[in-house]
């Protein structure tokens, strides 16, 4: 059965380039349906899903968005119908792929649609801002972006080439054939930084051993947002959640949080977790240059060029305690604690440069301060990088899966 290609643009304003690369599709053997997110000039030629039906979805009414006056609004209510949409048609097994083509608004609408959808899904977005920092369009989504080079907006030499590629992409994508899994195994996640990279990679290596698949995510706001998303969406039967340092960046100010609601996603989801205060002794910043003026006072260790890690004190640690208690108790499964005694990163072990064992304290203490009565800590003697803590978060995890 020939897979499904949805196309959604404006097609008031681009609706010739999207005709050509649905041409190109169909010659390829592949359906297409279209979506029309336009709403000023009449669309070029007639879209299978209309852009009323997209404003219906998004809550807004066409004729008011359609005067020119109401652009934010537009903006908002076409993003949020296409997203319903597309939803939809994944969900009713109408779309096995999805491009987009335009501008920053193009843009901004389509992939509000795209990061809706299943990591997996093929999604393109050629965009003439493909080339710049994409990553507020991305989110944490596998969005495949390609410059437009020149504006979308007519046909010559290069734009022919470029929607041809793109075209290309997306058909290569939804025709490649995931090869059957024999046995999959569980899938179980675990967060990880440089600090922590010896302990994760222990556990996981046992993990593996005892049949089990382990995703490794790097704790840097993008890396934590996404293995939450994975949560969310069913994708992870447990979480070794080692490096919980994203909240030390949202606590401080730091350029790597995932936000305040890190840590929740397994909670809600009521798959097992074991929390681990690892690498919450550090918060990221840029080059040394960037770290705020409030913090040139503070101890703080140039981890390479480009990264300089400030030590968070014990105000910060009971803050950042007082989150992670707050996720825990939120859980609907099984949840624990482990509290490497011994430095919760490389950094902080006896005679390193982060080593504090009252500000570490602080965070034990608060988050024992604030957390249901039902839900244990661990607490070992070790360094969180110690082989015998791996051991014992594993044995922990497993545990709690039976």
């Amino acid at each position: 059965m020939p897979k499904t290609v949805v196309l959604v643009g404006a097609l008031d304003t681009k609706g010739k380039e999207f005709e050509y690369v649905k041409g190109l599709l169909e010659k390829r053997g592949l359906t297409t349906l279209v979506v029309d997110f336009g709403v000023m000039g009449a669309p070029a030629f007639a879209p299978d899903v209309p852009r009323n039906e997209v404003a219906a979805a998004g809550g807004g009414d066409l004729a008011r968005l359609s005067t020119g006056e109401h652009k934010d609004e537009a903006m908002q209510a076409m993003a949020e119908g296409l997203a319903v949409v597309v939803r939809k048609l994944h969900h009713d097994g109408k779309l096995d792929g999805i491009i987009g083509m335009g501008g920053t608004g193009g843009t901004s609408i389509a992939t509000t649609a795209m990061r809706s959808l299943p990591v997996g899904v093929p999604k393109v977005m050629v965009s003439t801002v493909g080339g710049g920092d994409v990553s507020p369009f991305a989110g944490s989504k596998d969005i495949t972006f390609m410059p437009s080079i020149v504006d979308v907006a007519g046909f010559n030499r290069i734009s022919r080439r470029i929607y041809t590629n793109a075209a290309g992409a997306i058909a290569g994508m939804v025709e490649a054939e995931l090869p059957a899994a024999t046995g999959e195994k569980p899938l179980l996640a675990a967060s990880m930084f440089g600090n922590t990279t010896v302990a994760v990679d222990h556990a996981r290596e046992i993990l593996e051993a005892k049949g089990y698949e382990v995703l490794v995510f790097h704790a840097t706001g993008s890396g934590g947002r996404t293995m939450e998303e994975l949560i969310t969406d069913g994708y992870i039967t447990a979480l070794l959640d080692m490096t919980t340092t994203e909240l030390a960046d949202e606590v401080c100010g730091g350029v790597l949080s995932a936000g305040p609601d890190r840590c929740m996603a397994a909670s809600k989801a009521g798959i097992p977790v074991l929390l681990v205060p690892g690498c919450v002794d550090m918060a990221n910043f840029g080059r040394i240059a960037t770290v705020p003026e409030r913090y040139r006072s503070r101890l703080v260790y140039q981890w390479n060029p480009d990264v300089t890690l400030l030590r968070t004190n014990v105000e910060e640690n009971r803050r950042i305690g007082e989150l992670l208690a707050a996720a825990a108790n939120a859980a609907t499964g099984p949840v624990k604690f482990l509290f490497p005694l011994g430095g919760v990163s490389m950094l902080d072990s006896q005679g390193h440069e982060f080593w504090d064992p009252e500000a570490d304290q602080a965070c034990f203490d608060t988050i024992e301060a604030n957390l249901r009565p039902d839900i244990p800590v661990i607490k070992m003697a070790e360094n969180i990088n110690d082989p015998a803590f791996s051991e014992r978060a594993v044995e922990t995890l497993l545990g709690m899966l039976g």
